[in-house]
């Protein structure tokens, strides 16, 4: 029988909708702390240093994702590799995969943290970033860098302990790490007049703690999923596995922010006000989307456990609960998102004007949610299949391709705000069409290539 057993969940069996509330509830308050590191930065730099340093913070999260996101996408392609093995019930298989994704882990935190400093001034440049902004940007954004090492090490194993079920240990983890937060980008801001540099250290030494207390779990569990320095071993034809699963989401997802680059440039032209109001814009919808990707997470998890133990019938109907779960909490998010916008906007900052466009942008934007409720649990299906492909092709083209071409098309016709802003919600009902179209075409059912263990096996792998 399913179940969670020592900090993992078997979701091969048992009721669906419970199953998924059940992964979803903690991974949903984990990813609320996890957002108060950036909302507090924000509200901290927005009400105690000025609308400039809010703006600047609010600016760098596509240069941070043009990098850290190609890693991202690979960390995903492990997630997906062990939740595989796990619904195929093969422990050592589980166990090189977490051992070869942590060694990946570590190369990957010196490729980054070296060019995360050598680029952003270049990548600043690019976006066009206003002078009265350059400053605090460029200073944010070389402390992130330095810390990268600590967001690495808290993602990687957060999402191991995810692909095996378990929620909580994430949870508790970034509790702990956003009460550091708090109390520190107070301490550090107004207490020593840091300014924007005291939040970005007090960020980078809350995700320290995250990444400690998980990797700590980790080498503690009995779990199949127990990470031990014996065992550290780098598995070429695992990692070939987890690579060609996760290069294409690392692509997608590196892609995506560096085209976001160029549409900040677009926002940047419209001066530090409307940049300061996307800021906060970016952040109420940090939370509003949380309902429906944390599903997605958890029919991602769903559908590689459940391909993993050859359950496909399963897997559909896994997603449309997910799909109905999500146009139902998102359609209850909406309605105070909506009718409050300029309220919650004003939570960040007094400024008028950066009030007036932080309620634009929601405005404008985030109706478009529903759409994502439909797709996002079609991409997860498609992903915990091991077919990243397809999805990468869909939101590129959506997202970056059409985008690009929507913005250069219609800012040369028309200098309206709306009608740039709009450029985020068309490209929204574009990838809504495009997944419908390919999620039916494509034929996931036949990229899983795991066969399930015997029963005898799953017995032993669910009382670890």
């Amino acid at each position: 029988m399913a179940g969670r057993k020592k900090g993992s969940l078997d979701m091969t069996s048992g009721t669906i909708w419970k199953l998924l509330v059940s992964f979803t509830i903690p991974l949903l308050l984990g990813n609320v702390f996890q957002q108060l590191y950036s909302t507090v930065d924000s509200y901290v730099v927005g009400n105690y240093v000025s609308s400039q340093a809010l703006a600047a913070v609010g600016s760098t999260g596509h240069i941070t994702g043009a990098l850290i996101g190609f890693y991202s996408g690979l960390a995903g392609g492990a997630g997906i590799v062990v939740s595989q093995y796990f619904g195929a019930k093969d422990r050592d298989m589980v166990s090189k995969t977490v051992h070869t994704a942590i060694i990946m882990t570590l190369m990957m935190c010196a490729v980054i943290t070296v060019l995360g400093v050598l680029l952003t001034p270049g990548m600043l440049r690019m976006m066009k970033t206003p002078a009265d902004v350059w400053d605090d940007a460029l200073a944010y954004l070389t402390i992130t860098f330095y810390g990268t090492t600590a967001l690495l090490i808290y993602n990687i194993g957060a999402g191991i302990l995810q692909a095996v079920g378990n929620t909580r240990t994430p949870l508790i983890a970034l509790i702990i790490s956003a009460v550091t937060n708090v109390v520190l980008d107070l301490v550090f801001v107004i207490y020593f007049n840091m300014g924007v540099r005291g939040v970005a250290w007090a960020t980078v030494i809350a995700q320290a703690v995250s990444g400690i207390f998980v990797m700590t779990v980790l080498m503690t569990t009995d779990g199949p999923h127990r990470v031990s320095l014996r065992k550290m071993k780098f598995h070429g034809k695992i990692f070939a596995r987890v690579f060609a699963i996760g290069i294409p989401s690392a692509l997608q997802m590196s892609v995506t922010s560096f085209s976001n680059m160029f549409v900040q440039a677009y926002i940047n032209a419209f001066g530090s006000a409307c940049m300061a109001g996307y800021t906060i814009y970016a952040k109420i919808d940090s939370f509003a989307m949380l309902p429906m990707s944390c599903l997605s997470v958890a029919c991602a998890t769903f559908a590689g456990q459940n391909i993993g133990a050859g359950q496909n019938d399963r897997v559909m109907k896994g997603m449309k609960v997910s799909q109905n779960l999500s146009l139902l909490c998102t359609g209850v998010v909406l309605i105070p998102l909506l009718l409050f916008r300029e309220q919650l906007t004003s939570f960040f900052n007094a400024d008028l004007e950066v009030i007036r466009y932080g309620g634009i942008w929601i405005l404008t934007i985030s109706p478009f949610y529903l759409f994502g409720c439909i797709t996002n649990p079609m991409t997860s299906v498609l992903r915990g299949a091991g077919e990243t492909t397809a999805p990468m092709i869909t939101m590129l083209g959506s997202f970056v391709v059409f985008r690009q071409i929507y913005l250069f098309i219609f800012t040369r016709i028309t200098d309206s705000f709306l009608v740039m802003a709009f450029a985020y919600p068309a490209g929204w009902v574009v990838n809504f069409l495009a997944t419908l179209f390919v999620f039916y075409k494509t034929k996931w059912k036949e990229r899983c290539l795991i066969q399930p263990k015997t029963p005898p096996q799953e017995e032993n792998l669910q009382e670890a």
